[in-house]
């Protein structure tokens, strides 16, 4: 496999960043075309990108090698090469955006081994849904940071589990910080993807996460046309709000079903299917730079498991002047296609570097990635052959 030699690849990631995350990034510091498969062929026509290089967006951090949303995760990923890190981000008691991948946070911590915390212990209604555990919304940062993070997924990946105990959950600002300090040190953009979650929810208690987050994009110098910082929801009013709080770009994520909860609560009737016609990309595109559409809207299976042809969701995005990435590519069988899966064990390694190829075949500028090294890999083979 070919790689990129260290100066070419920072020249491309940096013109990369440069055109993606919104053009010409200088960072300010903080308070300093065919895809031949096992068992089937599928076509895959290459599509115009809008990048010097797509892009590796690491999902949660290296997610797939350290547990999700910890400052290890996120560093390791950087380590790796991937171009931007995803914090999710939800509200503490007081007001403090940290980065978890839901407040209920039972699955991520060891909050539910603490005695002292068993009376925080309760049901609530999550966009529409009943969900009793733990809520970060109902802890201050400071008894938050006496938690440690451990491993969501220990059946799938246990040899993260080593882990468990040793790590804080970070607060944005420190992701933040982080991305600052390692783009300086690496000599490379870092970029930040924050993903704001639940927002109606959150702004239903009166812990909006909009406010506090654009404030600290404009506190680390983020609030500018050429940013490095591109925030996400699932939800398009949120996406509207932030847009009038800060120059950074947009991406609207898409779900695979349903409808983005603003609208549901609305009564609007749009759903996510809506969303990715010429029609609502149109619509997208006047607020956000991004659409970034779970990767069944590119590469859809037919019922057997299998890649049948790709829809024109890239292309008709592109038309409209937005840029795609998909998500989520994971390593494990029983996330990808059978076109990729090795052997039957769900849970042994498939064929990522194929994945990510068919992909990136298929026009998309960036993918989000739980194995940031195995993406950047075949990312950087990609290139060698097709630029």
């Amino acid at each position: 496999m070919t790689t990129l030699n260290p100066t070419t690849r920072m020249r491309r990631v940096g013109l990369a960043l440069t055109t993606v995350l919104v053009a010409g990034t200088v960072l300010v510091s903080n308070p300093s075309s065919a895809v031949t498969t096992a068992g089937n062929t599928t076509a895959v026509q290459a599509g115009k990108h809008h990048t010097a290089e797509p892009l590796v967006f690491a999902h949660r951090g290296a997610s797939g090698h350290r547990p999700e949303h910890t400052l290890a995760a996120y560093k390791l990923a950087i380590d790796m090469g991937a171009d931007v890190v995803e914090p999710d981000v939800v509200s503490t008691k007081d007001g403090v955006l940290v980065a978890r991948h839901e407040n209920e946070i039972s699955g991520t911590t060891d909050v539910s081994a603490r005695p002292e915390f068993a009376d925080r212990k309760t049901t609530k209604t999550i966009d529409g849904a009943a969900l009793t555990g733990w809520f970060t919304e109902d802890f201050t940062l400071a008894e938050l940071k006496t938690l440690r993070a451990k491993e969501r997924l220990p059946q799938e990946r246990p040899g993260n589990t080593r882990y468990d105990g040793l790590f804080e959950v970070p607060t944005i600002a420190e992701v933040f910080a982080l991305a600052q300090r390692e783009s300086k040190r690496a000599g490379r953009i870092i970029g930040l993807a924050p993903e704001t979650k639940h927002p109606t929810y959150f702004d239903s208690i009166d812990l909006s996460l909009e406010e506090p987050l654009a404030k600290l994009i404009k506190r680390y110098g983020y609030d500018r046309r050429n940013s490095p910082v591109s925030v996400q929801s699932f939800e398009i009013s949120n996406l509207k709000d932030i847009d009038r709080l800060t120059k950074a770009s947009l991406v609207q994520l898409v779900s695979n079903s349903g409808a983005p909860y603003d609208q549901v609560v609305a009564g609007t009737g749009l759903t996510y299917k809506a969303m990715l016609t010429p029609g609502g990309l149109e619509d997208i595109k006047a607020y956000a730079t991004w659409v970034a559409p779970e990767k069944k809207w590119v590469l859809p299976q037919g019922a057997d498991g299998y890649l049948t042809s790709p829809t024109a969701v890239v292309g008709d995005a592109h038309d409209v002047g937005l840029k795609v990435v998909v998500w989520t590519l994971r390593e494990e069988n029983k996330y990808m296609a059978a076109d990729f899966r090795n052997g039957t064990d769900p849970l042994a390694k498939g064929d990522i570097a194929a994945e990510v190829t068919a992909f990136l075949d298929a026009g998309v500028d960036g993918v989000f990635a739980d194995y940031p090294d195995s993406a950047v890999q075949a990312r950087n083979a990609w290139l060698a052959t097709n630029q």
